[in-house]
């Protein structure tokens, strides 16, 4: 009996034993990261005022993720991506977010589209240790404060605009500035940038408007901005809201300068307002893909796109198949052990060439989370968009 006894007691602490062991593994395994998969999530507009960005993105994500899935997956892991529907709203795109990452336990969260959707997402992503990585804005708050969890590869609204006034004063002879922008993180973005590039060159904005977001009618801003005699108009606009502002414009017979943020910089501006469009100026990084691109790499990967989806390719298309790619170099340099911490070092010891599209180097580091801060000039003549200039030094 008392060796019955004592052979229990052992095989107990055994038990004990493995069942810690077990406990401590899970609590040190990563969350969306198996044996033979990583899951990824998405926050898209799919529904509300930029859906025509979210489809993009959508479509590029899936892309790339496919075509590195064919070609054995990360280390012998296959990405699982997970795209949740925002409606370009903060509230549902925090709920989207809590679904993915305490329900499909994603590992990261990768290209979620909108400033405002993007940080709403931040506290369920920090909960639980899930990287955001690239989001589509420019908000400096993509990357700061400095976090493992926070990588971001857009040159922030705020450097965009601080540049892109300086810009057009010098080769367009623009004077007197007025703003109409977005009345959220986004909008205040663009228009505090603009605001710091004219103090450099001690001037103001003469006017300024706002409206909320997913307004239709810009009659009483426009209204305002022409009364205020300025000759050049800051777009802290998207789609629908830049082609609105510029039509009423012209409708009501005033012909500024008009320049947008990389928000603005999009096939769907020229495609959706038509020849009204023409002349709109806007900062910008990765062009836009067009079917006869000069790059046979570019028309080639543009054929591959359509028979994928039936449709042509736009720049969020680029965008996203981008982001997937920075993240499969990275990951797949993070070995076989991918964790937070381990994803976080690769990033910050890769540099990313400059790819097909035409997009900056990008490069992080231990201090910086940022990849690129500059950003090109463009502009819409005869309905799509032309370079005008290189990289610009902020």
């Amino acid at each position: 009996m008392i060796h019955q006894t004592r052979k229990w007691t052992g095989l107990t602490a055994l038990a004990a034993a493995i069942a810690a062991l077990c406990v401590g593994t899970a609590a040190h395994a990563e969350q969306g990261v198996t044996k033979d998969e990583i899951v990824l999530g998405s926050l898209q507009d799919l529904s509300g005022p930029i859906a025509g960005f979210g489809k993009q993105l959508k479509n590029g994500l899936q892309m790339r993720a496919d075509e590195i899935n064919e070609a054995g997956g990360i280390n012998g892991r296959k990405i699982k991506l997970i795209i949740e529907d925002s409606g370009y709203d903060p509230k549902k795109g925090l709920l989207a977010a809590q679904k993915l990452v305490q329900q499909d336990h994603i590992f990261a969260m990768v290209g979620t589209l909108g400033t405002p959707v993007a940080m709403a997402s931040f506290q369920p992503l920090a909960e639980k240790n899930v990287p955001n990585l690239f989001p589509l804005t420019a908000a400096r708050e993509m990357y700061e404060p400095l976090s493992k969890l926070k990588f971001s590869f857009a040159a922030p609204y705020y450097d965009q605009m601080r540049t892109g006034v300086k810009w057009m004063e010098k080769e367009r002879g623009a004077k007197k500035f007025c703003a109409i922008y977005q009345d959220d993180e986004f909008g205040l973005e663009v228009f505090r940038g603009a605001e710091q590039g004219l103090k450099d060159m001690h001037q103001e904005i003469v006017e300024k408007t706002t409206f909320k977001r997913g307004a239709t009618d810009f009659s009483a801003q426009v209204a305002k901005m022409k009364s205020s005699g300025c000759d050049a108009v800051i777009l802290g606009t998207i789609i629908r809201e830049t082609i609105g502002t510029i039509g009423t414009a012209k409708k009501m017979g005033w012909d500024p300068i008009f320049l947008g943020s990389s928000a603005a910089y999009t096939d769907l501006i020229h495609k959706l307002g038509g020849k009204a469009m023409d002349g709109l100026y806007a900062t910008f990084q990765t062009g836009v893909p067009y079917m006869d691109d000069p790059s046979k790499n570019v028309r080639e990967w543009g054929a591959r796109y359509k028979a994928k989806f039936n449709e042509d390719p736009g720049l969020f298309s680029a965008y996203a198949y981008a982001v997937m790619d920075m993240f499969y170099r990275a990951a797949q340099k993070a070995g076989t052990n991918l964790t937070t911490e381990s994803l976080a070092n690769a990033f910050e010891t890769t540099s990313f060439p400059r790819d097909m599209f035409g997009s900056p180097e990008f490069k992080f580091s231990k201090t910086n989370h940022l990849g690129n801060n500059r950003s090109r000039m463009g502009q819409i003549q005869n309905g799509r968009w032309v370079a005008l200039t290189d990289y610009l030094d902020n």
